[in-house]
Formats: structure tokens, sequence, C-alpha cells
């Protein structure tokens, strides 16, 4: 039986492009490791040699994450194999690997985050004082407008730069984002944000376009072509006080919110996780946080 591993991959069309590219190279890479020992075909997998897989690549030093992930893009592939009738037993029904780990993601502290969205700092990215109508400046405006919707309204990454005009509406302080899985919210943004993406849109994106520039994109790099991910990663190289991640923002906006005493619930849905699971990773920030104030400032602590 053929391992079909495109049609596995154009199966995958509700999911994210990232999952739909990782899930079918893990599925490939174990097709190979298979066919190297014998197994020719899904039809000849049975759970040992699942067993087997993972705990090889526990011996290659991979991340637990990485392997929570094969296993799951393993689930999926075979249970894909079940529905169509090629199978007609699902051997990776409940197969499990190790999780992620328990390493929690890093949240910016307050004196990080007002460095680096301040917008006098000296350290915005092409900020040079004497170029306040030209491109310098029009980045810097672009820089700005970037970092307060990434902590303003706790966008992923991709999610930022993929947004079009018609996405924002500065007026009505949102923002419509198509998230994982193409979901699509509408998710808030402050006063500061709207002022910052409205200063953008309306004298700084101009001097970035050129007659290549997608007509819709409202993030344009120094070249008039749609702001990326690695963009994204430098203009934070640039700006932070501190080495971080574009997901830092996002992080530190759950966490500031739950401090603050937002519901959890509410958290969850301007994040866009479609598991309440998904956004509990939070709490366990928030509560160390709390625990590091209370430790900080209790008499008897």
């Amino acid at each position: 039986m053929p391992w079909d591993l495109e049609a596995f991959s154009q199966s995958l069309g509700g999911q994210s492009l990232a999952t739909v590219r990782a899930y079918g190279t893990d599925a490939a890479a174990f097709a190979q490791w298979a066919d190297r020992g014998g197994a020719e075909g899904p039809d000849a997998v049975d759970r040992l040699l699942l067993r087997r897989y993972l705990a090889y690549l526990g011996t290659r030093r991979y991340a637990r994450a990485t392997l929570a992930r094969k296993a799951a893009a393993l689930r999926c592939y075979f249970a894909w194999q079940r529905r169509r009738g090629a199978l007609a037993v699902d051997p990776a029904r409940r197969l499990t690997a190790p999780g992620g780990g328990s390493r929690l993601p890093r949240v910016l502290d307050r004196t990080e985050l007002d460095t680096m969205l301040d917008r006098s700092s000296p350290r915005g990215g092409d900020r040079d004082g004497g170029d306040p109508d030209g491109l310098h400046g029009a980045l810097a405006l672009r820089d700005d407008a970037v970092l307060e919707l990434l902590y303003g309204s706790g966008l992923r990454v991709a999610e930022l730069c993929g947004l079009d005009v018609g996405d924002v509406d500065v007026r009505g302080l949102t923002v419509t984002v198509l998230g994982k899985g193409d979901r699509q919210r509408r998710v808030p943004m402050h006063d500061r944000c709207a002022q910052a993406v409205a200063l953008w849109l309306r004298p700084g994106r101009q001097a970035l376009v050129t007659e290549l520039s997608p007509p819709g994109a409202v993030f344009l790099n120094r070249r008039g072509a749609r702001l990326g991910t690695r963009d994204v990663r430098r203009l934070l190289d640039r700006r932070s006080p501190v080495p971080t991640h574009p997901h830092a923002l996002r992080h530190s906006f759950a966490t500031h919110l739950l401090d603050g005493g937002a519901d959890l619930r509410v958290v969850q849905e301007l994040l866009g996780h479609a598991s309440l699971q998904t956004t509990q990773v939070y709490t366990h920030v928030s509560k160390d946080r709390l625990m590091s104030v209370y430790e900080a400032t209790h008499p008897r602590a």
C-alpha cells in the first residue's frame, strides 16, 4: 500500500500553513525510516513499530516538544488513513510521546516594554532624527505600529504579517485576524495602539510602497514587499533592550491581562485558542509572578 503523503498533506487544508508543512515533513520522515526497516506502507505498521520510532527519535536528542509534535503528526496521519478506509485498525490511536516540557514562556517586565515601545527611545530601529518624513521616519512609524499591535492586541507574528488594510478599524479600535485553522476573530486595540497604526497607515506606509507592493498589505518591509516574520524578528532585535522573540510580546499580553484580573475565557478568546487548556499555561506564569511579588514584599515570607 502506498504512503500517499501528498494526499495526506492536502487533507490538512483546515490547518495553518506551518502545521501542514510540519505534519507533512514528520509523516514523510517516518515513512522513510519505516521503509528502511522493511515496512513498505502504512498497512505494515503496528503500534510497536511506532513506539520504536519514537524511542529512536529520543536517542537523536530531539526536544520533548518536537517529539510530541511528531507523535501528533503520526496520530493525524494514521487516523486519516483509517477514515478513508485504507486501514482496518489505527495503530497510532492514543499514541503518546513526552510533552513539551515545563519551561514557561518568558514574560517581559514593564521596564523592558516601556523601553521597547517608547517612541522617543534612541533604540528606535530606523529612526535617525534627520529624516522624519522619509524612509527612516516611515520605518520608525511602522516599527511602532508593529510592536504596539503585538503587545497591545496579543497577535501572533504570522497574523500580524498577514493583515490587510480592510482588517484594521482604527476608529472602532478593533482588528480582524485570521488565525490558526482559518479561524477569524476580532480583537480590540487600545488608543495608543490605534494611534500608532493610524500614523503608520497615513503618512508612513506610502513611503515604502512600490509598483510591486501588495495593495492590501498593512505592513511592508523596506523593499516594499509584505512584511515577513524574519523582518519582525530583526525589528525586535533593534528595539528590544534584551534578547527576545516576537512571541514574548503575546505571552506578556496574556499574562498581564490575567495579572490585572481578566477572566481566563476572555483571554482565550482574545488569543484565538481553540482549547482553554492551551490558555491555562498563562495562569502558571501569572501565579509565578504573583508568588515572586509575595515573597519579596510580605514581612514573613
